[in-house]
């Protein structure tokens, strides 16, 4: 099920932000809890130096669980984060929250979740992965105990992320759209998991797509889409672009910028 509409109106591209409205935009954090908490601080700070009456959206492009050490810790920060009022939320899907819930519906998917980076979500819940070639009841089982050990408030949020987000000229999505057709006609199989056959097509699109989900060293931006993954689990690098108007500008965290506690 989709959760988001496309608008009927304004269906002519718009290169920019619009009037007063400024957004950041966060690739994938899989568990980074620590960078996770650098970049809200940083996105804090630039707000508090700009001495401005906007409320800028904070857009997560999704992938917070998986590979990395913490992805329960980094459910629990996005929630009490959320509660800063200074800003407006917007967290949408990834494919690994899609393959979450998909495992906790379809015990079966396990072995294949394991393959992807889901044992450290698993672990961060306190619960064991079995072996990939483990028996269909032990995964049955392992799901179950995985609901059992999943906060209420961290289920709610699973399953109330949207699917994309559309602001100004700018369409915010995990992993992209499928090329040649309408947007309202877009399977979420696609926005969720699509790549090469986004990043390769080169047909102009009535929007600047924002999205994650195919990481890179650096971020990406040309008149067709914006891309903001570097991997932060791997490379210990997490990026956001701040739209504004026109503008286009990179925010960076290294693990250099972690607080100690």
């Amino acid at each position: 099920m989709s959760f988001w509409k496309w608008p009927r109106q304004d269906t002519a591209r718009t290169q920019f932000m619009p009037d007063g409205k400024i957004a950041y935009a966060i690739g994938d954090i899989h568990g980074s809890v620590g960078l996770l908490h650098a970049m809200l601080d940083a996105i804090a700070e630039r707000h508090l130096a700009e001495e401005t009456e906007i409320t800028p959206a904070i857009i997560f492009l999704g992938d917070y669980v998986d590979k990395g050490d913490d992805p329960k810790g980094v459910i629990d920060a996005l929630i009490q984060r959320s509660q800063d009022q200074r800003f407006t939320w917007v967290f949408l899907k990834g494919n690994h929250e899609d393959a979450l819930l998909t495992f906790l519906q379809h015990p079966e998917f396990g072995p294949q979740w394991l393959q992807f980076g889901g044992a450290p979500t698993l672990h961060s819940y306190g619960v064991t992965p079995p072996t990939a070639r483990a028996e269909p009841e032990v995964w049955v089982e392992t799901a179950e105990q995985f609901l059992g050990s999943i906060p209420s408030d961290h289920m709610e949020f699973y399953q109330n992320l949207g699917l994309a987000y559309r602001l100004g000229g700018y369409f915010f999505v995990h992993a992209g759209i499928r090329p040649g057709k309408p947007i309202e006609t877009q399977k979420d199989q696609d926005l969720l998991w699509i790549r090469s056959e986004f990043l390769e097509d080169r047909r102009a699109l009535p929007f600047i797509v924002v999205h994650g989900h195919s990481p890179d060293m650096e971020p990406y931006a040309d008149h067709r889409r914006i891309g903001v993954d570097t991997g932060a689990y791997a490379t210990g690098r997490l990026t956001a672009v701040r739209l504004e108007d026109e503008r286009v500008d990179w925010l960076h965290v290294t693990r250099s910028d972690i607080r100690s506690e």
